[in-house]
């Protein structure tokens, strides 16, 4: 049976972070403007923007990069689904994979959730707005964030540091530590 990286487990600070549970990702890497037809006719989403996710129903896609995009869907559906999308681009230059067994994802809310993640991450958060994302860095974890909802931020890093990860937003959060800027 499939368990996501650390089943349940959340921390209140002066934001919240939860272990976002089981997540279907699959990555998708290949010309993308090239791609976007079938992008939009298997996942009912347009290829993004550069640094944008876009949603439909209950599956998302997210620009990783100028050759790859990240699929995000229920946990059940991605091998299905990477099966669909692999078949449709039979021909074509491109990669599919199912990474959903090799990712771990969070959820940081409240009203300094941009606070928080500012401590570890070299990104202005005041400058996103819903749907924007960026890969970056947390501490020295490779991450992908991105604004999900009002006052709320996820973020995807590779399961096997899963742990660090959540001792480290833990710590971000943490009562007391919240910035205190001086003008």
């Amino acid at each position: 049976m499939a368990t996501s990286a650390l089943p349940g487990a959340t921390y209140q600070g002066f934001v919240t972070v939860a272990e976002a549970g089981l997540r279907g990702m699959i990555t998708l890497r290949g010309d993308l403007s090239a791609l976007a037809g079938t992008v939009k006719k298997v996942m009912g989403c347009a290829v993004p923007a550069q640094r944008r996710v876009e949603q439909a129903g209950g599956t998302a896609v997210a620009w990783m990069s100028p050759d790859e995009l990240l699929i995000l869907c229920d946990y059940a559906d991605a091998p299905a689904l990477a099966a669909s999308l692999a078949q449709a681009l039979e021909g074509q230059f491109a990669t599919v994979a199912n990474v959903s067994d090799a990712r771990a994802v969070f959820t940081v809310t409240g009203t300094g959730v941009g606070d928080a993640l500012a401590k570890l991450c070299p990104v202005d958060f005041s400058a996103l707005t819903t749907g924007d994302i960026r890969r970056t860095r947390a501490a020295q974890v490779a991450a992908a964030i991105w604004v999900s909802g009002p006052q709320e931020m996820t973020l995807v890093c590779f399961r096997s540091v899963g742990q660090y990860m959540f001792d480290l937003l833990s710590r971000a959060a943490a009562p007391g530590s919240e910035p205190k800027l001086y003008c």
